[in-house]
């Protein structure tokens, strides 16, 4: 069947959205570059987990198995006071019945790893750092620090918390007066968090290394600023961090803003007294700390915001650069591969790359995805003071939570929250297992014509 000529697309940012975002438009032969500001994107040594949400994604693309191969099956989370007495858990057991899946959990650097090596090397480029961005009817630009150009029909914007991309269109925007008030305000902060993965250690010290599933253990602390965590992985190694929240006497917002992407260098100074605390695998921070390279411990200002302009004209958002998550909910990475899945779906069935075509592609990406968004964000929020809340206020959320609210009504609105599982349209749909409910998806009616017509059948219309 004749289509039209698929758009060119230029992808800023080679981090988990836009690499899997590039992944997803190799599969629909969509011409695309990735262009990454630094010599070479390197992730962060925490711990993530995908789930559900995109499970069926991972399943369509072949990558489940090997996204399996990294990771050890999750068991849940639990939660302990400073002198580690048990106070909660939020286990997994039952998810897999319910939702057909088991979540997974790995280091951060893992699953970079795995989808860097599914998109072609000659894809992606280096040292490609984004000054400035224009569009037109005809098409659009972006000139680079090295005085190059670089032209195409889509820009987009997967550059994360503080993306070049962002700031270029709400530039724009602003000049012409269409910017929200809101999206000019700085993103929330108020926390401080330290990450890093050991190498591998001595079981006997750590019986955890063990255990064949991933345990998430965080202990609040009381009486000082400080939260901390563990997470056994594959391979014998342990992802930790620990949480600050900030005060006046932390650091300057000068410092913030400089330091709020993910660093190379861990910032021993507010954190030192958190170092000594013990942990519940065993041992003290400090001797985690001690046991992994300088090169994978990283520091950021724990932030969140949901934007409320993800395009406008030929560029779009993804990820990070349009809603940033607290990670207390784990939701960051499988939200920023949601916004390409549906990204994706939305440029398959675009047709030609007319101004019209590629704006009402991208309001269809917007209303799918900024509700399950916003919605995961409230999560994360409330999450977030029952994790790491220090506050009179967050401590008696905290106790009503844990004390009062029964499980039954918890695991209900968790269970909930794993009813958007958007697939890739112009794959093989995944059928959905378990016995929990999910949300429709409008099939493809593009891909339901090029089955038709490969096999010689009737075209629907």
């Amino acid at each position: 069947m004749s289509r039209p000529e698929p758009p060119n697309v230029l992808i800023v940012g080679a981090g988990i959205a836009g690499l899997f975002l590039a992944i997803l438009l190799e599969r629909q032969k969509v011409p695309y570059m990735i262009y990454e500001r630094t010599k070479e994107s390197k992730p962060i040594g925490s711990a993530i987990g995908l789930d559900v949400k995109i499970m069926p994604v991972m399943e369509q693309l072949g990558l489940l198995e090997e996204l399996k191969s990294i990771s050890l099956p999750g068991a849940g989370v639990e939660m302990f006071d400073p002198q580690l007495k048990f106070m909660t858990a939020i286990l997994f057991k039952g998810y897999e019945e319910v939702t057909g899946y088991v979540p997974l959990m790995f280091p951060r650097p893992e699953l970079h790893r795995l989808l860097r090596s599914h998109v072609p090397e000659e894809k992606i480029v280096y040292s490609k750092k984004v000054l400035s961005l224009e569009q037109n009817e005809h098409g659009a630009m972006l000139r680079m620090s090295d005085g190059t150009t670089v032209h195409g029909d889509i820009v987009v914007g997967a550059d994360g918390t503080y993306s070049g991309v962002r700031q270029g269109l709400y530039k724009h925007l602003e000049k012409k007066g269409l910017l929200p008030a809101s999206d000019k305000e700085e993103l929330t902060l108020g926390h401080l968090c330290m990450v890093g993965t050991t190498n591998p250690v001595d079981p006997e010290k750590y019986p955890c290394v063990n255990n064949e599933k991933a345990l998430f253990q965080r202990v609040i602390g009381k009486g000082d600023p400080y939260t901390w965590h563990t997470v056994n992985m594959r391979g014998n190694k342990i992802c930790w961090g620990i949480i600050r929240q900030m005060d006046s006497t932390v650091a300057s917002r000068d410092k913030m803003f400089r330091n709020s992407d993910w660093g190379s260098e861990g910032d021993e100074g507010v954190m030192n007294g958190a170092f000594d605390k013990p942990t519940p695998i065993g041992g003290t921070v400090r001797d985690l700390f001690e046991a992994t390279p300088k090169e994978e411990i990283s520091k950021v200002f724990l932030e969140e915001k949901l934007f409320e302009t993800w395009y406008y004209g030929r560029t779009v958002l993804i990820g990070d650069a349009c809603h940033k998550f607290l990670p207390s909910a784990g939701q960051g990475a499988v939200n920023a591969m949601q916004d390409a899945v549906v990204l994706a779906n939305h440029i398959y069935e675009m047709g030609e790359a007319t101004p019209e075509n590629i704006t009402a592609a991208f309001k269809e990406y917007r209303d799918e995805r900024y509700g399950p968004a916003k919605r995961l964000m409230a999560k994360s929020k409330l999450l977030a003071i029952l994790q790491y809340g220090m506050t009179w206020k967050d401590r008696l959320i905290r106790y009503i939570m844990f004390n009062v609210i029964p499980d039954g009504i918890k695991m209900k609105q968790f269970y909930k929250d794993t009813m958007h599982r958007p697939q890739v349209s112009y794959l093989e749909y995944v059928e959905a297992r378990g016995t929990g409910e999910v949300l429709p998806q409008k099939p493809s009616k593009r891909y339901a014509q090029e089955k038709a017509a490969a096999k010689g059948e009737e075209v629907p219309t």
